[in-house]
């Protein structure tokens, strides 16, 4: 099936039989398994990566399937993880492809046991935490990365690359002034915007690994497909002042801080993460709650309904509190029935 499968892209000379032999070798990591998540590792898996490594620390929700296209009603039905989900679904689009599955939030603790043996990493995520910790990793490492964020009608990406473009910070700063953006939770999101910027993401990656470097766009890319505008802004040449590419600082990752509590985008959930890793039995910790509410889980997760507030436990000891949007209630809900 493979000479058939990949026969149109093979076609295509920038990429023909060498460069798919390249893919079939390549190990990509994406972070986020939401809007922008869904779209890349759909066209990655089918393109036919060697390896995808699919991460997200969520699970998926009615609220998802207008923009997240790997998932149906059954998967919110049930509360499936992201990643659990979109693995079962990516392994029945192309079996070749080896899928693993992570159901973390990516933090100083893991980021680069997770992200550090691949080619390329891919931004998938909603937040600005997450991704210069990725910048860290792909700055430390050598690794290239495809940023790209997408909310309202408007998008950018760029793809990174160590040692030949600015990073993360050479452009916007250091972390500590990466709040007060706007949010889906804030302003809303179309299912376009999110498509073309992923788009973007993988050629650019496609580009890479392939072995199509001069190809690059090398260049911060803007677009909002409601207003018709579209730009590119090339890269200059690297801050030589930065703190991380040329100072070899690495903030995120040695912060060794986590925040306990974290507002997830786009409705009532609060996530509450432990002071350290807990080791959770799910079936042990499914018996004690049952006593409150219906309890479902299975190795990934357990999810507890108890009519006005839903929790959705991992393994690690963190926890999704549903139906809440007061941190300070979320850490009550998770002290009261889990522990802390």
């Amino acid at each position: 099936m493979e000479s058939t499968r990949y026969s149109r892209q093979i076609l295509f000379r920038p990429i023909g039989k060498d460069g798919q032999a390249r893919l079939a070798k390549a190990r990509v990591a994406i972070v986020g398994m939401g809007a922008l998540g869904t779209v890349l590792a759909t066209q990655l898996v089918r393109a036919g990566v060697g390896f995808a490594r699919l991460i997200d620390r969520d699970i998926i929700e009615p609220s998802n399937l207008q923009r997240q296209s790997l998932y149906d009603e059954a998967d919110a039905e049930q509360g499936r993880a992201k990643a659990e989900a979109a693995a079962a679904k990516l392994r029945e689009a192309n079996a070749e492809v080896d899928i693993e599955v992570v159901v973390e939030d990516v933090s100083w603790r893991n980021a680069e046991g997770l992200l550090k043996d691949v080619d390329v990493i891919l931004d998938g995520t909603d937040n600005f935490q997450v991704r210069y910790l990725i910048n860290d990793v792909a700055v430390k490492h050598g690794i290239p990365w495809a940023y790209g964020g997408a909310v309202s009608s408007y998008g950018t990406t760029a793809f990174f690359r160590p040692g030949q473009t600015p990073c993360l910070v050479c452009l916007f700063g250091s972390n500590d002034h990466s709040s007060g953006h706007d949010t889906c939770d804030t302003v809303g999101v179309i299912a376009p915007v999110v498509s073309i910027i992923a788009s973007f993401q993988v050629a650019e990656t496609l580009k890479y690994l392939t072995g199509n470097g001069e190809a690059l766009a090398n260049a911060m890319t803007y677009l909002d497909v409601w207003k018709n505008e579209f730009r590119s802004v090339q890269f200059g040449s690297v801050n030589e002042g930065c703190p991380c590419c040329q100072g070899r600082q690495f903030t995120s990752l040695e912060s060794r801080s986590d925040g306990l509590t974290v507002s997830m985008c786009g409705r009532q959930t609060i996530q509450v993460r432990p002071p350290a890793v807990l080791l959770v039995p799910l079936a042990q910790m499914a018996q004690r709650l049952a006593q409150f509410g219906e309890v479902r889980h299975n190795p990934h997760l357990l999810r507890c309904d108890f009519g006005d507030v839903q929790i959705t436990l991992f393994a690690d000891g963190r926890a999704l509190i549903h139906g809440v949007d007061d941190e300070a209630a979320a850490r009550s809900i998770y002290a009261r029935y889990i522990g802390m």
